[in-house]
């Protein structure tokens, strides 16, 4: 674990897109058009300019993921941001898969309006994994002899893990910029394992539902995630919250607690 987060922070990094980077903000769209109305036709282009865009991302933050060789960029992700003068204002998966939610397994109603945000449009960029090919990383692909598509296969089974993490990393930055406590979330099954790998655990909203496949709906309280990840991935942990720097450390706080009890 330690080595791939080490290896992520000499060949990426993440740029949160500030307010007015139009530049930027349309590099985030044009990827989304890439991977969501291109590689997997789910959405409609926005126009004829090659960006995939909808009414929510008036309301959201966005983050790019770089390479640190080039700045090309590798991902990019959104966070549908809370309308807090307007609380009652649908998320997207409140639209989509609202009438499936179940108590049972969370009660909704229970979340702070004000504070939630949903995670979405979690892309990375098929073309940057194509180009790995001829180049040379840590994870060996010039080195590889197979078949291009097995050859793909141990790409991406080296890369997606540090282009995920790089994704989180961003979406905790801008969760911690807009006081964001929880996260809704519509997401693939692999990628709810891969997260759960570094003890990111999301709980299910309701069964799988059928949305641009099959896919979970689910939530998550930022606080409990890192304080999860601080106990088992310690190394993630500091990478995602830049060593403490963005967020508090729970061990810390716990300790700081226990050692006012026993005075």
């Amino acid at each position: 674990m330690n080595e791939l987060t080490e290896s992520f922070s000499k060949y990426f990094k993440v740029a949160v897109v500030a307010p007015g980077d139009d530049a930027s903000l349309r590099q985030a769209l044009h990827l989304r058009y890439q991977v969501y109305c291109i590689e997997h036709p789910f959405e409609k282009p926005a126009g004829t300019d090659e960006i995939e865009q909808d009414e929510f991302d008036t309301y959201s933050a966005h983050s790019l993921l770089l390479s640190r060789r080039n700045d090309e960029v590798v991902g990019t992700v959104r966070l549908v941001l809370p309308r807090r003068e307007q609380p009652h204002i649908l998320f997207p998966i409140e639209q989509h898969c609202g009438k499936f939610f179940d108590k049972k397994l969370f009660d909704t109603s229970t979340l702070p309006r004000g504070s939630i945000a949903e995670i979405s449009r979690f892309a990375i960029s098929k073309e940057f994994k194509k180009r790995l090919m001829d180049t040379e990383y840590p994870w060996g692909a010039s080195n590889l002899n197979e078949h291009e598509t097995e050859h793909m296969k141990v790409l991406e089974r080296r890369i997606i893990p540090h282009i995920t993490l790089g994704l989180f990393l961003a979406i905790v930055r801008m969760s911690v910029r807009h006081n964001i406590t929880h996260w809704y979330a519509v997401m693939e099954p692999a990628l709810l394992r891969l997260l759960k790998k570094f003890s990111i655990e999301f709980i299910p909203l309701s069964p799988m539902v059928d949305y641009h496949g099959s896919r979970q709906p689910c939530v998550a309280e930022l606080a409990t995630v890192l304080a999860s990840m601080e106990r088992n991935c310690p190394d993630v942990w500091a990478l995602i919250t830049d060593n403490g720097a963005t967020w508090h450390s729970a061990l810390e706080a716990e300790q700081h607690a226990s050692v006012k009890r026993v005075a």
